[in-house]
């Protein structure tokens, strides 16, 4: 099982975003394949590293931090989004918020106008995250292997700004899911409930044939990117 911890907090003020290092696995201009804002132009800061391991994840490349990535200043980064001419930027990973400086380039890049997002795993606490930030949380579902390293106190702090995603590789994380998306009334707390399968493993008609069945208030997704582009290609 892996091992992490949750970063001090209280660094953060004492931390200047674009003098901090980070460790980037890329940084890319692609079209946001899921979510309310899929079909948009988006630009993807990749951060290196996370501490789980999904049976499923599509970016094995992102996790190990002790292999992979370059080391970014923020104003590098900054200089990046900016020569990319789009408002809407994400970070993703791996798993940003184990980098504690993203707090503070997030909200730099608030308070410059941009739309930002940060897709994040779930096992890392999102209180501290800026209010403007658009948090879009994995839940992690039994067949991950990391359900029980889900940080459960996050789903009592989503609003409706914030996006839940639950990746589905059976009918049993079908079913773990409802139960969870009950329990939290995440339906009416966060702006959308996203349900997606685990490609080549859920055929997409029997997820969305459970959905029509039970009249689940969810979003089926279908992950854009994957049908324009080869699923393993990246950077896309």
């Amino acid at each position: 099982m892996p091992k992490f911890t949750q970063p001090d907090t209280t660094l953060l003020d004492a931390i200047n975003p674009l003098e901090a290092e980070f460790l980037v696995s890329e940084i890319f201009h692609s079209i946001q394949g899921e979510g309310l804002r899929a079909g948009e132009r988006c630009v993807f800061i990749r951060l290196h590293g996370c501490s789980l391991r999904c049976s499923w994840c599509d970016t094995p490349y992102a996790l190990d931090k002790r292999t992979g990535g370059v080391s970014m200043t923020g104003r590098e980064i900054m200089d990046q989004i900016k020569s990319y001419d789009c408002t809407f930027i994400e970070f993703t990973g791996g798993e940003p918020l184990e980098q504690i400086a993203v707090h503070g380039l997030m909200k730099h890049c608030c308070e410059l106008g941009y739309t930002v997002a940060i897709e994040t795993g779930g096992h890392m606490d999102i209180s501290h995250i800026d209010p403007r930030v658009i948090r879009i949380m994995d839940v992690k579902c039994p067949d991950s292997k990391m359900s029980s390293l889900n940080h459960l106190p996050n789903l009592r702090k989503l609003k409706q700004l914030d996006e839940v995603k639950f990746v589905l590789a059976s009918r049993t994380d079908y079913e773990w899911a409802k139960h969870i998306i009950e329990e939290y009334d995440l339906s009416n707390v966060c702006g959308a409930v996203l349900m997606s399968c685990v490609f080549d493993a859920l055929s997409f008609k029997s997820l969305a044939e459970w959905i029509l069945e039970d009249s689940l208030n969810v979003r089926m997704q279908l992950q854009m990117h994957k049908f324009i582009w080869d699923p393993a290609m990246r950077g896309v």
